[in-house]
């Protein structure tokens, strides 16, 4: 069997299990989350997929929609909120991708899925990253996540698509442990996050 098919199978196996073990903690947070952002925990847009197809990602809300007097948003360092800091720095605003994987639309590892407004900007060697299911982590999160440029990310990203392996996501998923338990390369140089991607 192919590692790609061999792949989804491992992906629900896990998510089930990771939901099941986690499921005390998902709905601590959700609790939180529900009082400080008026009642709705979660975070939901809509991402591109493998070969694009566009789903609804689901993550904790770690941010509130403030916006200055012209109605524009406020920038992120701004509408974190302090339960959203710890939230994000902990990395327990992905856990709800967890039901992502198990409907299919992610993997466990695998590229980031990023902005549907990025899809335009991609050249023909970056949109290669869409090859793949993408993943709650992957490895371009455990060599410097927001940390690194975005030629960087996608290299990265495109290398995984060349290079996947069950080895290979053995290594990320144990690199991601620690990282989380680090905490690092959780913001960029320059920003609370990562910055807005621009084109090339």
């Amino acid at each position: 069997m192919h590692y790609k098919h061999l792949k989804r199978i491992i992906d629900v196996f896990l998510s089930f299990l990771a939901i099941l073990f986690f499921s005390p903690i998902l709905l601590i947070v959700s609790i939180f989350l529900f009082f400080i952002n008026d009642g709705n925990p979660f975070f939901i847009q809509k991402r591109p997929g493998k070969n694009q197809k566009l789903f609804d990602v689901i993550k904790f809300r770690s941010m509130n929609n403030k916006k200055d007097e012209n109605g524009k948003l406020l920038p992120d360092s701004d509408r974190l909120t302090m339960i959203g800091k710890l939230v994000r720095s902990t990395s327990l605003d992905e856990l709800p991708q967890l039901y992502n994987v198990l409907k299919g639309d992610m993997s466990i590892i695998g590229p980031r899925p990023l902005l549907v407004q990025y899809l335009p900007l991609y050249t023909k060697y970056q949109m290669r990253r869409h090859e793949v299911r993408p993943g709650i982590t992957g490895w371009a999160q455990v060599n410097g996540r927001n940390s690194i440029s975005w030629k960087q990310k996608f290299d990265l990203d495109v290398w995984y698509v060349d290079n996947m392996s069950f080895l290979l996501d053995l290594k990320i998923l144990y690199l991601t442990i620690r990282k989380v338990i680090t905490r690092e390369g959780i913001k960029s140089e320059t920003s609370s996050t990562m910055e807005e991607f621009k084109g090339n």
